[in-house]
């Protein structure tokens, strides 16, 4: 029997960066979308929370039969 599983999680993170005083707000995003694109804020970023969303399997014992369960957790 082969079981596919399928966790789907919503990860929160925060980076914290050094941005220069004086700066307006259309550079700030500049400055972090730049960071981001670029993949220089990706060993910056700390896992801060993470939500469980859902999970499913797929069950598969043979190759003419497949089951399929899943739970689903909203927020509320």
């Amino acid at each position: 029997m082969k079981v596919i599983v399928t966790v789907v999680e919503k990860i929160t993170s925060e980076a914290h960066l050094d941005i220069p005083d004086g700066v307006d707000e259309f550079a700030i995003r500049q400055h972090i979308t730049d960071l981001y694109n670029s993949g220089k804020m990706l060993t910056d970023l700390n896992i801060f929370q993470v939500e469980f969303q859902s999970i499913s399997a797929r069950i598969i014992p043979n190759q003419s039969n497949t089951n399929f369960i899943s739970a689903q957790f909203l927020e509320s």
